[in-house]
Order: structure tokens, then sequence, then C-alpha cells
């Protein structure tokens, strides 16, 4: 598999933000009462992450050590204001939907993660195909949770009402959120189990919390997939 491929995959599959790593909570869980609107901001931060990667790449010759998390955040905050000014013109139904949750992918930890730990470190078109994957992760773990709650809560599909069915309306409040992520995280990590896996857990290389580290001294290093 080439490495273009394989960060596809690492991010989709692998390391897939939501249901693997649990990052950016706060919009999955907020605005995933339906489909559209779980793949409308997936799709969105897919844009961002992979644009603001790739610009992160280019400059991370340039940008001083010093700086750098600013400087990240300022290519961020570009990349989100021309995506909302495109969401206002063009899709303002799904801008409204998303609302203050599209100004908030400045500070969403995937795509500040990402910048951090990949994107500043290597070339531009691996942090390209990087940011694609765990964008497309993203939109996939959204898309699908919000369908889970729209059918379930809703009793609609992409706003088509299911037939003999009204719904559960606590499915597409905030603790039903909770509940369809949990349900979904348990299945992935039993479909890990069934294939001899443990469920993946945070360690050393994933966790970006320091910049220099003992792993020798690193309670979070656990060892997996073998």
């Amino acid at each position: 598999m080439s490495k273009y491929l394989e960060r596809l995959f690492n991010g989709i599959i692998k390391e897939n933000p939501t249901f693997v790593l649990v990052l950016g909570m706060c919009p999955t869980l907020a605005v995933t009462s339906s489909m559209i609107n779980g793949a409308g901001m997936g799709l969105s931060t897919l844009v961002v992450l992979a644009l603001s990667n790739l610009f992160i790449s280019l400059l991370r010759k340039i940008i001083p050590n010093g700086v750098r998390v600013p400087a990240f955040i300022v290519i961020v905050a570009g990349f989100v204001t021309m995506l909302q000014f495109l969401l206002q013109a063009y899709l303002p139904s799904l801008n409204k939907s998303l609302g203050i949750y599209i100004p908030l992918i400045v500070v969403n930890c995937i795509i500040l993660g990402r910048a951090e730990s990949f994107a500043s470190k290597n070339t531009p078109i691996l942090s390209l195909f990087d940011g694609i994957g765990m964008g497309l992760g993203f939109t996939f773990a959204l898309t699908i949770l919000g369908a889970f709650r729209e059918v379930i809560g809703a009793g609609t599909i992409m706003g088509i009402n299911i037939p003999h069915w009204n719904g559960i309306s606590i499915f597409v409040m905030a603790p039903g959120a909770f509940f369809v992520l949990a349900f979904l995280i348990a299945i992935q990590n039993q479909i890990r189990i069934s294939k001899g896996k443990k469920p993946r857990k945070l360690n050393c290389e994933s966790c970006n919390l320091c910049d220099k580290c003992n792993k020798e001294n690193c309670e979070s290093e656990v060892e997996i997939d073998g």
C-alpha cells in the first residue's frame, strides 16, 4: 500500500477521529440530529482540514517554532471564513442549520492536532492526503451518527418520513447523541475483538500533549495491534 493510500486508510478506519480517537466531540454530538447536518458538518471540516494541512506543511519551515500554534489558528481561521461565506451564498439552509459550529471549526482539536502532529513535520502532498483521510473518517462517522439519530429519533431519513414510525424524540436530543455514539463505538470494538485485535487506546504517539516526552515514564503508552 502506498504511503498516500495509507494516509487515507489511517484516517477513515485505523485512527478514525470520532470512533477511535474520540476527538471533536462538540460538533459530533451537537449537529448530528439529521443525516444531512452530519454530512454537511463532516464535509465542511474535511475541506478546512485538507487545505490547512497543505498550507501548514508548505509553510512549516518558515513559521517560527515559538508562534506555530497561533500561526496554525490564523491559517485555519482564513479557510473557515472563506467556507462560511461560500455556505452563506450557496447553501444558506445548511449554514443556518449548522450555525455557530461552522466558526468553531477553527478550534476543532482534530484540525489543530493534525497540524501539530503531522502537517508541520511532513511533505505537503502527504499532509494533504492525511487531511483528506481524517476528513473522510470524520464525515463518515458524523453521517452514520446523524442517520441513526434521524431514523430512530425523528422517524425520517434525509427528511423523508418512514411509514408507521414516529420516532423516539430523545434520540434527536443531547442524551440520544451519547447513546448512539456509545452504541456505534461498542459495535466497532466488538468487531475488532472478533478479529483478534484489542480495542484501540490512545498511546504516546497519538496523545500530542507535550513536545518532549520521556516515553519510558509515560503512563499513557499502550501496546496495540501487536
